[in-house]
């Protein structure tokens, strides 16, 4: 069984899934995540274990591991950071000017299951 990744892990795990989603990673989605982690955790996030972890993930698995990410940061927030999560990730799929299929299944993901707390 996986470890439960807490916040600052499974943010980037999600947000590198959805840059990595529709196969061509554009500098300006790296800026946004470098932005998500500047702004979200200034102290240092040793990240080399989730970019290993990330750079071997089959792309068959992506959903599931993105689910449980969005369940691993969830369990760790409050809703105002997931609220202020779902716009960097709007941003990150807009970044390349082109929002994919793929990105607006994940993105979709994302929304349906946190703004339910809201309903």
């Amino acid at each position: 069984m996986e470890k439960k990744l807490n916040k600052a892990e499974a943010g980037f795990h999600l947000l590198q899934i959805l840059s990595a989603i529709d196969g061509d990673f554009h500098h300006m989605e790296d800026l946004v995540i470098t932005n998500y982690l500047s702004e979200n955790y200034p102290f240092h996030v040793n990240l080399d274990a989730a970019v290993d972890y990330l750079s071997t993930l089959p792309k068959d698995d992506y959903v599931l591991h993105f689910q449980k990410c969005m369940n691993d940061f969830y369990q760790d927030s409050e809703e105002s950071e997931r609220m202020k999560f779902l716009d960097f990730a709007v941003k990150l799929v807009k970044a390349d000017n082109d929002i994919t299929n793929e990105e607006n299944i994940f993105l979709n993901l994302l929304f349906q299951a946190w703004e339910r707390e809201n309903e």
